[in-house]
């Protein structure tokens, strides 16, 4: 058998080769995004696996049907940059990936600790060598109300590590998961607004969860309440975020994720125009956190992101399903 892997970083190479090793593949590996230009790299392959900057659009999944390829992996969770639609019309099955919700949980709680202590600040002034504490006065996390949006694997394991810390758990989800219940109380969303301190958002991107955090639902929240997303930038308005911090209604903004982050993140954009005002505006706050998508950048994650990457297509190939499979 042979794949064509895309957008192949360093860290992937090492688990790329064992898995070709143990399973007798032939793997070509690039740097590429895979593109209706790039697709040709694929010709005489069985299948082919991208991570989650390459648009996969009908353009791209009928360049790979006319080569025959009707597998496809994305080494990510998140599959809104695919035409799930398109595939299923031209037979292609697509499967994307999983890892142990930990490690975006425990960054989820990092960030909400950053905050809460307002490390930014301070790491500033020590590269200054200003050792002053004013201004600096942080709250505690033992005792405050934390509004979970999303209980499924990840936002579960947030609500669990939270658990330890004292904290008053809300949560709110289309579908109640009885763990989470067992951690928190299931309240409406106005009632999460409402009353929580700390907001984070663990809920998948979708027409209905698109800017669900806007200038309306700020409106609804307690002043100085702060925010995490290790979810999808689109979720927020970011527009409405910067204008809520602006007016100093929200208390902190931690975002791992941001709306427009392609071809910025996961990039050395060291000497380029960046021409993303929003994030170039929104981070000089100093109760604003951005990092780069990275929650979920742990050894442990990428090694079963390559194996889902690469065992998914071995299944398509011999005619069998895969538990990330998302066509059907």
């Amino acid at each position: 058998m042979k794949f064509v892997v895309y957008e192949v970083r360093e860290d992937e190479e090492k688990t790329l080769r064992r898995l070709e090793q143990e399973h007798g593949l032939e793997l070509v590996l690039t740097a590429e995004m895979l593109s209706p230009e790039t697709a040709a790299l694929a010709e005489g392959a069985q299948g082919v696996s991208t991570l989650g900057h390459s648009v996969i659009n009908r353009e791209v999944l009928e360049k790979l049907a006319e080569m025959g390829i009707y597998a496809y992996s994305a080494r990510c969770i998140g599959v809104n940059h695919i035409d799930l639609n398109a595939a299923r019309e031209l037979g292609i099955k697509v499967a994307n990936a999983s890892y142990s919700p930990c490690g975006v949980a425990d960054y989820t709680v990092m960030l909400m600790l950053m905050l809460l202590r307002k490390y930014k600040p301070a790491l500033w002034r020590q590269q200054v060598n200003d050792y002053s504490l004013g201004g600096l006065m942080g709250r505690q996390l033992r005792g405050m109300t934390v509004g979970v949006i999303g209980t499924g694997r990840i936002g579960l394991t947030v609500m669990q590590d939270l658990s330890g810390f004292g904290c008053k758990l809300l949560c709110s989800d289309v579908h109640e998961n009885p763990e989470a219940a067992k951690l928190g109380q299931y309240v409406g969303l106005d009632t999460l607004y409402r009353q929580s301190d700390i907001i984070t958002l663990h809920t998948p991107l979708l027409d209905s969860t698109w800017h669900m955090i806007n200038e309306w639902t700020i409106a609804k929240m307690k002043p100085d309440v702060l925010l995490i997303n290790c979810a999808r930038g689109e979720l927020m308005d970011i527009a409405a975020v910067t204008r809520a911090v602006e007016d100093q209604k929200i208390g902190g903004v931690a975002m791992d994720v941001f709306e427009n982050e392609n071809e910025i993140y996961h990039h050395d954009r060291r000497t380029d125009i960046l021409k993303n005002r929003e994030m170039a505006y929104l981070r000089q706050f100093p109760n604003v956190i951005m990092t780069q998508h990275m929650a979920f950048y742990t050894a442990e994650a990428v090694d079963s992101m390559v194996k889902c990457g690469i065992e998914s297509l071995i299944a398509f190939h011999n005619g069998e399903n895969y538990p990330t499979c998302v066509t059907g």
